[in-house]
């Protein structure tokens, strides 16, 4: 799989994925594309990205032709992107979603920032919305990263034991069970009772 990712923040993409399991991602599956910042596309002195609200209001919005320019040069990279943008107001992730996701080979990833896009840009250069939680945040960088740790983590080879992405929560509308490791008895608690209680999946809805 190819993802790229279309962030003021580049840098902050590319780190964030040095580590753990997606750190090894060339090895086992997942290429990050580079990723595309509008601002290279911004022909003013001072690389300007984003204007105010059309109408007024607090805030900046990122412009949309620098977005669009930027788009074009990702889907040059990766023809046959779902294109994704991270918003607020998205269709939830879940883990269905992921593996939807999962089955395809280049996905690009909108990260937005400050009050928001240009929602014409949304319109026109966007196959879908995704939001990973009901907040509000700085900018669509974290949620592009989880959702590429939620995608990758489901890709063949990228998990060290495939069943580990098969029995872990989620995969099959429940929670997954409490985990324990050794010493058998800690802090005056054993594994042996707790586990007694712990062979059934929690509910996914119930806690």
């Amino acid at each position: 799989m190819k993802i790229v990712v279309i962030t003021l923040f580049p840098e902050f993409v590319e780190q964030s994925l040095r580590y753990g399991v997606l750190g090894r991602r060339s090895e086992r599956g997942v290429a990050l594309g580079r990723n595309r910042e509008p601002a290279q596309f911004a022909t003013d002195v001072h690389k300007t990205v984003d204007d105010r609200p059309y109408g007024g209001g607090p805030g900046m919005v990122l412009k949309a032709e620098l977005l669009r320019l930027a788009m074009d040069e990702a889907m040059w990279r990766v023809p046959a992107a779902r294109r994704i943008y991270l918003a607020a107001d998205g269709a939830p992730v879940t883990q269905r979603k992921a593996a939807e996701l999962a089955g395809r080979t280049q996905l690009v990833l909108v990260a937005g920032r400050y009050e928001g896009v240009d929602e014409r840009f949304v319109e026109a250069c966007t196959d879908e919305s995704l939001s990973v939680a009901d907040v509000v945040l700085s900018g669509g960088e974290l949620p592009a990263l989880m959702v590429i740790d939620a995608v990758a983590r489901l890709l063949p080879g990228t998990l060290g034991d495939a069943e580990s992405a098969v029995q872990e929560s989620f995969s099959d509308g429940l929670l997954d069970w409490p985990h324990y490791t050794r010493p058998e008895v800690w802090a005056g608690r054993t594994f042996r009772r707790c586990c007694s209680a712990a062979t059934t999946p929690r509910s996914a809805a119930g806690g």
